[in-house]
């Protein structure tokens, strides 16, 4: 696990280096203030449903283009020859760059603490919807880093590892909740578009923490993990 961490650290302070992780905060907290906006009006509850709910769909975008390098580059530079030789396993290296992406993410939600400070100071918040809420988008987060890490370690292009990490997010995420709305849609095909990602999410945004949603995230966010590291094992002796 010391491996792990080793590489984790080292993941992390790459990002401070990276243009693409500033433009890539820039963009949601920039759409996260504008959200916020929504919520924080004169009359309204306050709590921060609308950009909690609305913050999934940003993490469709900023997530490919946090995660598309994690592997992809070091494939495509090399530098993954000198890492492998390294005295560190495949689940060292995948659970590193896990903690590395996961801890910028965590960065990433610091900022909008902010909003919540707001709300104490010119209204009186229910803190329980508010907690959920964070712990939902951090549930999301460590999914959709996952399903990132996953796909980039199947290219050595980035480009072709974000296009393939939005795919998938649009199809877990978006897609379901589109078709979910269809009043046509029979009762089998909406009762697995409710079992997608956003209808569990919402939940957490309503303030309900549903131990079958916190499994769900958990589970998926694991078994995405382990493909990864098979994937690297399966590459390592091509």
């Amino acid at each position: 696990m010391s491996r792990a961490i080793t590489i984790a650290r080292r993941e992390f302070f790459s990002y401070l280096f990276s243009p693409i992780a500033y433009v890539a905060m820039f963009m949601f907290l920039l759409a996260a203030g504008f959200l916020f906006r929504m919520d924080f009006q004169p009359g309204q509850p306050a709590v921060m449903r609308t950009i909690f709910e609305w913050m999934v769909w940003l993490l469709v975008i900023i997530i490919p283009l946090l995660c598309m390098g994690l592997i992809a580059q070091e494939w495509a530079t090399g530098t993954i020859e000198t890492l492998m030789t390294a005295p560190v396993e495949e689940s060292d290296v995948v659970i590193g760059k896990f903690l590395g992406s996961f801890l910028l993410f965590v960065l990433l939600l610091v900022p909008t603490l902010v909003y919540v400070v707001m709300l104490r100071i010119y209204a009186r918040p229910d803190f329980g919807p508010i907690f959920s809420g964070y712990l939902g988008i951090l549930l999301v987060g460590a999914l959709f880093i996952a399903i990132g890490l996953f796909c980039s370690s199947l290219t050595r292009s980035q480009i072709v590892a974000a296009v393939l990490t939005t795919a998938i997010l649009f199809v877990i995420t978006i897609l379901p909740w589109w078709v979910g709305g269809e009043a046509s849609l029979p009762e089998f095909g909406r009762t697995l578009a409710d079992q997608m990602v956003f209808r569990r999410y919402t939940d957490f945004a309503k303030g309900v923490i549903d131990i079958g949603n916190f499994v769900f995230f958990l589970a998926t966010t694991a078994v995405f993990l382990f493909l990864t590291v098979k994937v690297m094992e399966s590459r390592r002796w091509r």
